[in-house]
């Protein structure tokens, strides 16, 4: 039994977005992904760190869930910037439901718990001053009440943090999200959303009492982190 984390699978299995054309490192990522799975157990667990499908509604991004469940382990899910599917968690699990998908857990506004530790998390958004009052400033607000709602379900367990959008990277800083992280002494955090040549622009090591580490999967050439056994 381990727990792994990957974000950004971008699938299209029932659309036509071809990865590819963003480069070779996206050449057959999809049956790199299920090679790189199928060294995983029923027993697994894996966090999925948003931006799972392109399709634009639950029912198009059915053949790409129906991929994630067919993947070995448990999968829990947070929304990404490009999951335009996403909806209530209500009906997503109702959908879930209704078409057999039992591996997937979805992670919004609660917690999950593997061992001694909580897994936290939510989208995260992109910190712009000024931002007061805009459709930036209320999105930033609103996620970070989110994640902080999935902190304080954790109780007195040590803290693993999931993000989509990174919290820090060169240059930038999201200081209402690293308050949090801050404030929660989380123990790790790992996000995605960064891509090709900003790949170089990630924060990764050591800030305050937490580890940072970008886990998009282009990133770690489309094989999951292991975290922990």
């Amino acid at each position: 039994m381990a727990l792994y984390t990957i974000g950004d699978l971008h699938l299209s299995l029932g659309g036509s977005k071809p990865m590819d054309i963003f480069g070779d490192k996206w050449a057959n990522h999809v049956e790199r992904l299920r090679e790189s799975f199928s060294h995983l157990t029923a027993d697994d667990v894996t966090v999925l760190a948003g931006d799972l499908s392109w399709g634009i509604s639950l029912e198009e991004s059915l053949p790409d869930f129906q991929f994630i469940d067919a993947l070995p382990g448990r999968k829990i899910i947070l929304k990404g910037n490009h999951d335009y599917w996403w909806g209530t968690a209500t009906k997503m699990k109702k959908f879930f439901e209704a078409h057999g998908i039992e591996s997937i857990d979805i992670l919004f506004n609660n917690c999950f718990f593997y061992g001694d530790y909580a897994l936290c998390g939510t989208r995260g958004w992109f910190y712009e001053e000024d931002a007061a009052g805009t459709h930036t400033g209320k999105m930033l607000a609103r996620e970070a009440l989110r994640l902080e709602a999935s902190f304080k379900a954790a109780g007195e367990r040590p803290i693993l943090c999931f993000l989509h959008y990174p919290p820090l990277y060169q240059g930038y800083r999201c200081p209402e999200l690293l308050e949090l992280i801050d404030r929660y002494r989380a123990e790790r955090c790992y996000y995605g959303h960064l891509h090709g040549p900003t790949h170089r622009r990630a924060f990764e090591g050591r800030r305050g009492e937490t580890d940072y580490a970008l886990v998009s999967a282009d990133y770690l050439g489309f094989v999951p982190k292991k975290i922990c056994d």
